[in-house]
């Protein structure tokens, strides 16, 4: 499913169904910290039903099934959605998935007691989306939010890889990320108040061809590449990580997690 939004990437358009097999293979990288901290809240464990919204390949949901949370996923691109399937099935995992824009969905009330958004809720309509995950919530639900990111002015590769991403994609905005909280949209504070956040560092270890396959996979690179663009891309890409990159590395990240509560419009306690 093609995108376009005006805040991302200058408009130009893209397509996460193009990137899900590199997608599946290369940003399943989040390290056990990032899920012990999840856990450590006391979310997404047994007895809680738990929505994954911007599921992607269902890594969050896969990585975390073994504590026993009942899970749904869903992203708005079905072959993300199909990939998560297959990886699901493969392990035995019964996890619901659904392929529908975040905007569009409609669960009944009171549906969950968590509901999480990983690398992906600044693509929303926060105005349409808060109130709906409001009303999926039961009360007393929380809302996770949850990102994690390469450093390009204190990681040296991470900087140099992006300087070949800009060079095929000028306006992409995931470009000079810096550690900072995840940002709050004003139309979230009439559903949610917040109660915790936090920001750490991680190193990521890589390889060569896992880096080179962690960057195709951006939205900068996979996602909007035209064919030609994307061949000359990995041509620059592979020549730099050559001369530059030992054949096992790892990247300086950091990640930022945001846990609301979900309010009680009627009355407007928290």
């Amino acid at each position: 499913m093609l995108i376009s939004d005006g805040r991302i990437d200058g408009g130009k358009p893209f397509d996460w169904g193009r990137t899900s097999e590199d997608y599946a293979k290369y940003r399943d990288i989040y390290p056990p910290e990032f899920y012990r901290k999840i856990i450590g809240l006391g979310l997404c464990v047994k007895g809680q039903d738990v929505l994954d919204v911007g599921t992607g390949t269902g890594v969050l949901p896969r990585h975390l099934y073994r504590f026993g949370a009942n899970w749904t996923g869903t992203d708005i691109s079905p072959e993300q959605i199909a990939t998560a399937e297959r990886l699901s099935r493969e392990a035995g995992m019964e996890i619901r998935y659904e392929a529908k824009a975040t905007e569009e969905l409609d669960f009944p009330d009171g549906s969950f007691d968590v509901i999480t958004a990983c690398q992906c809720f600044w693509y929303f309509d926060h105005q349409r989306v808060m109130p709906l995950l409001h009303r999926f919530l039961r009360p007393g639900g929380r809302l996770l939010l949850l990102y994690m990111a390469w450093l390009p002015y204190e990681d040296e590769i991470a900087g140099a890889s992006e300087e070949i991403v800009l060079r095929f994609s000028a306006g992409w905005s995931g470009a000079g990320e810096k550690r900072k909280p995840i940002g709050i949209p004003a139309a979230a504070c009439e559903y949610f108040a917040p109660e915790h956040h936090e920001e750490y560092d991680l190193a990521v270890p890589f390889t060569r061809e896992s880096w080179h396959g962690r960057m195709k996979a951006c939205r900068g690179v996979g996602a909007s590449l035209s064919g030609e663009e994307l061949a000359a891309w990995e041509q620059a890409h592979r020549e730099m990580l050559e001369a530059r990159a030992p054949e096992r590395f790892e990247v300086k990240h950091y990640a930022a997690l945001s846990l609301l509560r979900r309010r009680d419009v009627r009355d407007g306690s928290e």
